[in-house]
């Protein structure tokens, strides 16, 4: 049977539309639940791969909450089921015949499969639809922070004695998190009492919060764990984009292999600094700082857990960093900032 349908609302973050029919009497499906889902599981994938009506296809659950790149607050579903064109916008299903996710997209090297799928968990689906049903848009909650992992020489930087959570490697302007009062080099363990063991945790549980929801959130800032109360915001629907910065000339070098300079108003307005401040990585020579993979036009904001204003500031910090010991440096790129460890030299 085929049926002319109207478009009631689409998300381009989750990919996902509602669609109505007239008509009755028609047959559906049983929806479950991925809380219930485990890893090596199996599952079944519905859906018209090249063209070929009701094909089915298994395989097992690799892993759940997986966040890709330029979707994060998906956590999406990983299976090894074949999936191929034609597939996309059709249901996974658990053994108990329960709808499960909705499949979304590969990963491949070659445009075809190559046994990484990926889902979008029925829970986040039928949430969406009911968005799109009753208010034609779906809003997400927003904190306002670029976020990444805390690997094992980070966590050596922080006083860790594990790597975890979610390091906050900037705070934006006027938004929840700044309000709430988080700050750079601040590190999320826990979201409303839930664990946060890697960064990627962290935007779906945001993502899925209400607005003005009043978030607990625990935070590890100078060694020592804290409560912090968020209202959570809206995301907004503009993302703000980096511009590649201008290159200012060379002024000043150090013994951990880097060139630095100033930052000048067209590198701060390349990069939205206001007020311009840190140090212009113009060259890395061999040592410390390629190590810990600084690059040419990198900007460093902080050291150490310090702010570094400029290249006098940069330099007074340096004779105070831990020898022997990798510390954290905050550094700005035109795709974001990013921490990075850096191990100092004994001598």
């Amino acid at each position: 049977r085929e049926f002319v349908a109207r478009v009631v609302g689409k998300d381009k973050r989750s990919d996902v539309a509602l669609l109505k029919i007239d008509a009755t009497g028609l047959p559906k499906v049983k929806i479950g639940s991925t809380e219930k889902l485990q890893v090596g599981e199996w599952v079944l994938a519905i859906g018209s791969p090249f063209g070929f009506d009701h094909s089915v296809t298994a395989g097992i659950v690799s892993a759940k909450g997986r966040s890709l790149p330029r979707e994060n607050y998906v956590p999406f579903l990983q299976t090894d089921v074949a999936i191929n064109p034609g597939n996309s916008g059709g249901p996974l299903f658990n053994m108990d015949g329960e709808v499960v996710g909705v499949n979304s997209q590969i990963y491949s090297r070659t445009g075809g499969y190559m046994g990484l799928s990926f889902a979008i968990p029925i829970e986040m689906a039928m949430n969406v639809v009911e968005q799109l049903r009753t208010k034609g848009h779906v809003t997400r909650g927003w904190l306002g922070v670029l976020i990444q992992d805390v690997t094992r020489e980070l966590a050596d930087s922080f006083g860790m004695k594990h790597p975890k959570g979610a390091l906050v490697a900037r705070v934006l302007p006027d938004s929840p998190a700044e309000k709430g009062g988080l700050q750079t080099g601040d590190i999320i363990l826990s979201y409303d009492g839930k664990p946060i063991v890697d960064s990627s945790m962290l935007p779906p549980l945001v993502g899925s919060s209400q607005v003005d929801h009043r978030a607990q959130l625990t935070i590890l800032r100078a060694g020592r764990e804290q409560q912090v109360e968020i209202t959570i915001g809206e995301l907004p629907r503009e993302e703000m984009r980096a511009r590649t910065p201008a290159k200012p000339k060379q002024e000043e070098s150090d013994y951990l292999g880097l060139v630095v300079g100033e930052v000048t108003p067209e590198v701060a307005e390349a990069l939205e600094l206001d007020p311009p401040k840190g140090v212009l990585v113009e060259k890395v020579k061999p040592g410390p700082a390629r190590e810990a993979g600084l690059q040419p036009g990198d900007v460093i904001q902080m050291i150490n857990n310090t702010r570094v204003d400029d290249v006098a500031g940069f330099k007074r910090q340096l004779a105070t960093l831990p020898k022997g010991r990798s510390t954290a440096v905050l550094v700005l790129r035109p795709s974001g900032p990013i921490f990075l460890p850096m191990r100092i030299p004994e001598k």
